[in-house]
């Protein structure tokens, strides 16, 4: 699913993507939860004993519930799976807020020593603000190391700790691809685009052609895009070093490269900067003002609900490429199921968080009722998720589109534990740069000082690029 709007970096998407999905062969748990080391105290590292299978048993058996913080919609369907399962067990539902909200309201509970909840939704990028503070419980006690397996690579290491630690379950994934108006293309005579070079070129010729229309929209409110098209060109903006190091690197080489290239199109004035997942946004895109959108495999779901003037007219394919020879591609969106350390009942949890995400009619749930992009090897992989071919993109197999791009996805990409800080600094200087048509590279510069600053102040000791 798209990252939280309220959440200044997961962007707009999340909120809009959300509300309007609420108007329209996996390992044994037994197995998975006997595999690895630890204790069953709530407060383990993973540093003790496995939980035995006596242990989950007894847990098991023994009636208890469960709050489980969750803004997903219709999520009680997926829960009365687990609860068919063991009945003993009961799952509070309840909706806390959504991304930001949500993630003030757990960060007061934790602090007052009451009133957090056993588990939370949590998306990839908010781990490492929880991790930082110590809040997520390590569920490699719990069995979680036996599932590594059973997910897409890269959303593994998104969930990791560098000393191996497992702080959630993957639940969804949004590989970022590009979304395209076949009849637009046809029309001005365009070409797929294969690279980024082929890409400005083409938004040069399409401009020039159609004044009214643009090649693309690059929202000078959305830093997850941005953040999206960094992790596609290999750059490391955040890398992290136990609690306190941090290489703070958005002014580097990689991603000068970035802000030359899309600040350079948005001075043209050959790209769209409006904000997106707006009034004016949505009637653009039913308008046909933009023949491209560069997405995640959210996007495609969400767009046909969209932009339903435009049924039949769109494709996908992967995102252009800095290097034809060695594709790769980012991430926007998806989130996880997370255990919080205080719980009292971390074996119930733990086994909850590893059922919703990895029983299989769970994991289609997800897939069919939420239209979430699955995390799991399984069902990228299965015949009938992947032939999926809907009339919107003119019967082709998106889904087999997206699923081939997120094994391109890079698995290398880390987070910062002040990302909220990361999402205010880019929003008022590069972001502000695009809307402005001003010197994007420069305003990389500001960015990098304004985080270094913010992070120094707040205890951390910053390497720069």
């Amino acid at each position: 699913m798209p990252q939280n709007t309220s959440t200044p970096m997961p962007g707009r998407s999340s909120m809009s993507r959300r509300l309007f999905l609420t108007t329209t062969g996996a390992l044994s748990l037994g197995a998975a939860l006997t595999a690895c080391g630890g204790d069953d105290s709530g407060g383990s590292t993973g540093s003790g004993k496995p939980v035995g299978q006596a242990d989950i048993d007894k847990a098991m058996k023994t009636p208890t519930e469960l709050t489980f913080w969750t803004w997903v919609p219709n999520i009680d369907k997926e829960v009365a799976l687990f609860e068919k399962r063991y009945p003993a067990i009961k799952v509070k539902v309840v909706n806390a807020g959504q991304g930001t909200p949500q993630y003030t309201k757990l960060r007061t509970a934790l602090k007052a020593g009451s009133g957090a909840p056993d588990l939370v939704q949590i998306e990839y990028q908010a781990i490492p603000t929880f991790t930082i503070t110590d809040s997520l419980l390590d569920l490699r006690p719990y069995g979680a190391a036996a599932l590594k397996s059973t997910f897409v690579d890269w959303t593994w290491s998104q969930v990791s700790g560098g000393d191996g630690e497992i702080w959630a379950i993957p639940q969804d994934t949004g590989p970022m691809g590009m979304l395209y108006r076949q009849d637009i293309f046809d029309r001005h005579g365009i070409e797929v685009p294969g690279t980024w070079d082929e890409f400005a070129a083409a938004a040069r010729k399409l401009h020039k052609a159609d004044p009214d229309v643009y090649l693309t929209n690059l929202a000078a409110n959305q830093v997850a895009a941005w953040h999206g098209l960094l992790w596609q060109a290999g750059a490391k903006p955040y890398v992290t070093s136990g609690k306190s190091d941090i290489t703070i690197s958005v002014d580097d080489g990689v991603s000068r490269k970035l802000g030359a290239y899309w600040g350079g199109l948005a001075k043209e004035g050959v790209i769209g900067v409006e904000p997106d997942f707006t009034d004016s946004w949505y009637a653009a895109l039913n308008k046909g003002k933009y023949a491209t959108w560069i997405t995640a495999a959210w996007g495609p779901v969400f767009l046909s609900g969209s932009a339903k003037a435009t049924a039949g007219k769109w494709r996908a394919a992967p995102l252009p490429q800095w290097d034809a020879a060695r594709p790769s591609s980012g991430n926007w969106g998806g989130s996880t199921t997370a255990v919080i350390r205080s719980s009292k009942n971390p074996v119930a949890a733990a086994v909850f968080a590893q059922f919703l995400n990895t029983d299989p009619a769970s994991a289609r749930m997800f897939a069919t009722e939420q239209f979430f992009f699955p995390a799991t090897k399984a069902l990228l992989t299965d015949a009938e998720f992947v032939s999926d071919a809907p009339a919107f993109y003119g019967g082709q197999k998106v889904n087999q589109v997206f699923a081939d791009i997120g094994s391109t996805v890079n698995s290398s990409f880390q987070w910062p534990p002040f990302l909220d800080q990361a999402a205010t600094d880019w929003t008022e200087t590069v972001g502000k740069s695009l809307a402005d048509g001003t010197d994007t590279v420069r305003a990389l510069g500001t960015w990098q000082s304004r985080l270094t600053s913010y992070a120094e102040n707040q205890g951390f000791t910053v390497k720069g690029s």
